[in-house]
């Protein structure tokens, strides 16, 4: 059987990373885009467990909960606006919210 290594956390973190970029950047929905950004969050804690893991200090575990405090920070605040955008403008489409204009 084959054993998981530094490198496998390290590569699964990245694609996870990477498509959570593609979609933070590419879609226009701002729910999808939340959910990418969550994506992220996530594979820089695949990384911070991977190297807790690998150096054998607990210290990439202490930084896991202060970043899944953040998240969930981040995911009540932002449902929020998203409620607010969408109750004020009709639409949750990034492209046709310009707050600027009016």
């Amino acid at each position: 059987m084959m054993e998981l290594t530094l490198a496998h956390y390290l590569i699964l973190s990245a694609v996870i990373f990477a498509l959570g970029m593609t979609g933070v950047l590419i879609r226009k929905n701002l729910i999808v885009m939340f959910m990418s950004l969550e994506l992220m969050l996530n594979a820089v804690n695949i990384n911070l467990a991977a190297f807790s893991n690998y150096l054998q200090d607990m210290t990439g575990q202490i930084f896991i909960v202060f970043v899944m405090a953040v998240a969930a920070a981040e995911a009540a605040v932002g449902l929020a606006l998203i409620i607010s955008l969408f109750r004020n403008k009709q639409t949750i489409n990034a492209e046709e919210l310009n707050i600027m204009r009016g």
